[in-house]
């Protein structure tokens, strides 16, 4: 089964996990990229969602923080994951907007 941000980083900022009271992460609520390469809400797509909580730190919007996405072995995994049915964010970004 494919895993969704939040349980690979075993960060606990999905609804009803043990941060949730810090702050729900926008990307495990995040219900217009849900499905994307399998993943629930935007799960696995983290890097197009502005505000996400990776770090326990609220990220900028994809502009800002696209570059340091790119190394996160996370995305990585997702990537080699979907092989050539992984979606270029250019087609998600259009999703949110």
């Amino acid at each position: 089964m494919k895993q969704n941000c939040w349980e690979a980083k075993n960060c606990g900022r999905q609804p009803g996990g043990a941060k949730a009271h810090e702050g729900v992460c926008p990307v495990a609520t995040e219900h217009r990229l849900h499905g994307v390469h399998e993943g629930r809400n935007a799960g696995r797509s983290c890097w197009i969602v502005a505000g996400s909580m990776c770090g326990n730190k609220k990220q900028g919007d994809f502009s800002n923080k696209f570059g340091n996405c790119m190394t996160c072995p996370f995305f990585t995994q997702v990537r080699d994951e979907e092989g050539g049915r992984y979606q270029m964010a250019v087609s998600l970004l259009a999703r949110i907007q």
